[in-house]
């Protein structure tokens, strides 16, 4: 005769399932969405003052005029954060700053040479500038750098804030950038000034566009070698090891 038997009550966790768990996933933005968006800063602060500086120009203002009209949107930028935010918008200032100096340059007239060393006025207040922006350790190029090498993804801007954040060596490289193209337009407006008063000007008119691009070469390929690589290298690196976190 058998005895009763033994009926063991299944696990609560069995009788009754646990229900999935339910992530809620965070829409991604298209790759080109994603990239106008980290752009939008550039585009709104420089792009803009620049498109109209050369649309007023080509309708036939004067270039005092068309540097003052197109000064409007920096400086009401600038104006907006410094009253709003408490902080200087960078970039900017910057473009406010290209655009006085542009203002008191137009003023200039009469000696040829003169007029061929007064281009280099802007490149030259756009280096000082970066150059003070990485001195004091806020590298004003990293506004420019990070849209592309990030490209809008939010996976490798958090990397980025992080490695900004926690990183010596990336600091290092933001600096870097920044003091390699602070350097060579610092260079090429003392180039192209001491070419205006040593070569016959009918040179320097068309030598003074070849001095900028070849520093504009030469800053792109020293800054890739010397920062711009060595950060793609960590950023990639760290977002594969799935590191990036929440900004």
């Amino acid at each position: 005769m058998t005895g009763p038997a033994v009926v063991t009550p299944a696990p609560a966790t069995a009788r009754f399932p646990r229900a999935a768990t339910v992530v809620p996933s965070t829409p991604r933005k298209a790759p080109r969405k994603a990239l106008l968006d980290s752009l939008m800063p550039l585009i709104v602060d420089a792009g803009v003052p620049l498109v109209s500086y050369y649309a007023l120009t080509a309708a036939g203002m004067s270039t005092f005029g068309a540097l003052a009209a197109s000064s409007v949107v920096p400086a009401a930028r600038t104006v907006r954060c410094a009253v709003r935010d408490r902080r200087l918008n960078a970039l900017a200032a910057l473009i406010l700053a290209v655009n006085v100096v542009g203002l008191l340059l137009s003023t200039v007239a009469g000696d040829p040479r003169l007029m061929l060393a007064k281009d280099s006025g802007v490149s030259s207040t756009i280096g000082l500038i970066v150059l003070v922006s990485a001195a004091r350790g806020k590298p004003l190029m990293t506004t420019f750098l990070k849209p592309w090498l990030t490209r809008g993804e939010a996976a490798k801007e958090a990397v980025w804030n992080r490695l900004s954040r926690d990183s010596g060596a990336f600091r290092r490289c933001e600096t870097r950038f920044s003091l390699v193209w602070g350097a060579a337009l610092l260079g090429e407006c003392v180039v192209r000034i001491v070419g205006a008063y040593t070569l016959p000007v009918d040179t320097m008119v068309w030598l003074g566009t070849v001095i900028m691009a070849g520093a504009f070469a030469l800053a792109t390929v020293a800054s890739g070698r010397l920062a711009a690589g060595p950060m793609v290298r960590m950023i990639a690196d760290r977002t594969s090891r799935g590191e990036a976190v929440a900004r």
